[in-house]
């Protein structure tokens, strides 16, 4: 088997703020594996807030050892995981690229092995992130299509409302609000109340994740439920803050391999916990591989490839604001013919 990569970077249709970042542009990385006529596509789109950033993926990448065979999609993605580093970003790529070019190989498609149901189509919100004030109206109109919106907030109390209030100026859609770990105790039950008569459904990480012990305070006071994502890394994690949270959010880039977002899957479940399945922003490849374990959970966030505009990628569409996964063999992604030099 054949390994191959190249970086590519993804523009932003508008800067993407956050509590603590904007971008414009984000790098991303390519990782192919070729055998038999197959490519298996992954994506690493690498976080600074997980100390992850491309050039230490491709550093590891250029010195990879040679791919042995295996007899099983799991002892692949183990030996994949083994050679990552621990870098997370990189081990979705890898785990992703080797389950692609496995149920290629096996003539079926990636969610049918995980078991999902591709007629169960869930609703994506999509994300107006933190900018310019201005440009709400426009970032609006570009939500048309889908129902549900995603708002980044967690700058201030006072800003925070404000953009919320131009937002229901707008549109009276439901909104899902990440605060990216910006809020303390008191703001946060400020905001969760205030937010809970604003047609909001739920509070995505309000509290930073090394606060624990102020979010199972907020849990306790807050009318709406409180969804963990910077909390929320790996099915290790899950345990130990299940008393603070409502539910997760999990992200391929954050857990690895796909066998991993899996387990927290089956771990959340047993739980009670709620579970939504968020990106970072990524192209059509890694949002692929997102969407077809999509009808395992009860959330999706899986808009990264909606807010930029150069996607290299076709693979899962967004048909009336649902999810709609390939039904091709593997990932079911195609590359276009605009960007030569990919696979």
């Amino acid at each position: 088997m054949e390994l191959t990569f190249t970086s590519f970077r993804l523009q932003c249709t508008h800067p993407f703020g956050i509590s603590r970042s904007t971008h414009d542009y984000y790098d991303v990385v390519y990782v192919y594996l070729s055998q038999d006529g197959i490519i298996g596509r992954g994506e690493a789109a690498p976080s600074k807030r997980y100390g992850e950033f491309p050039d230490q993926i491709l550093k590891i990448l250029n010195k990879f050892p040679t791919i042995p065979t295996f007899d099983s999609v799991e002892k692949g993605d183990k030996w994949f995981l083994g050679q990552s580093n621990n870098i997370k970003a990189l081990e979705a790529a890898l785990s992703m690229a080797w389950l692609d070019w496995w149920t290629q190989n096996n003539h079926m498609p990636l969610f049918q092995y995980f078991g999902a149901d591709p007629k169960h189509r869930l609703e994506t919100s999509f994300t107006i992130a933190i900018g310019d004030l201005d440009l709400i109206p426009e970032k609006i109109a570009e939500a048309e299509p889908y129902s549900i919106i995603k708002v980044k907030l967690g700058i201030s109390v006072d800003e925070d409302k404000q953009i919320i209030r131009l937002i229901r100026k707008e549109t009276d859609k439901l909104i899902r609000v990440d605060a990216n770990e910006g809020w303390d105790l008191e703001a946060g039950i400020e905001m969760c109340k205030w937010l809970a008569d604003q047609n909001v459904e739920f509070v995505e990480q309000p509290i930073k994740a090394n606060n624990l012990g102020d979010t199972a305070q907020l849990k306790q006071k807050s009318p709406l439920p409180i969804i963990a994502d910077e909390n929320s890394v790996k099915s290790g994690d899950l345990k130990s803050i299940a008393h603070a949270f409502h539910g997760i959010n999990i992200k391929l880039m954050k857990c690895g391999s796909m066998l991993e977002a899996k387990k927290m899957i089956n771990i959340a479940r047993t739980l009670n916990l709620q579970i939504m399945l968020g990106c970072m922003i990524e192209s059509s490849v890694g949002i692929t591989a997102a969407a077809h374990i999509s009808p395992l959970v009860d959330y999706a966030d899986l808009d990264g490839h909606l807010l930029i505009d150069n996607d290299p990628y076709d693979g899962v569409k967004i048909v009336d604001g649902r999810i709609v996964i390939p039904h091709g063999n593997g990932l079911g992604v195609k590359l276009n013919s605009d960007y030569p030099g990919l696979k």
